[in-house]
């Protein structure tokens, strides 16, 4: 891949599926803090087509991962078109095997 190409960024169903799982269980008790969780995932993410490298390689093969926060991991795949957001999860919860 040449470093000037643009990468597009997606959102797989799973990692939208769980964005939103999060951000459900978190608005129970304080939606402001959920809305918040969800648009500082969504902007980070943004970043991530323009160095996809940046963050550490994944626990399984072929992914990488971006810590939000301490307890939100985003993982994500790269090819020559596109890095596509596979899941975000709580670092609580158990590793798939994505």
């Amino acid at each position: 891949m040449t470093k000037n190409a643009v990468l597009n960024l997606e959102w797989n169903a799973t990692a939208i599926a769980d964005l939103l799982a999060i951000v459900d269980y978190i608005s129970d008790d304080n939606p402001d803090a959920a809305q918040a969780i969800k648009d500082e995932i969504e902007a980070k993410t943004l970043s991530i087509p323009d160095n996809p490298q940046i963050y550490r390689a994944g626990r399984v093969d072929g992914t990488r991962e971006m810590v939000v926060r301490p307890n939100y991991i985003v993982i994500y795949a790269e090819d020559a078109k596109a890095v596509t957001i596979l899941r975000v999860l709580h670092a609580a919860q158990q590793w798939p095997e994505t």
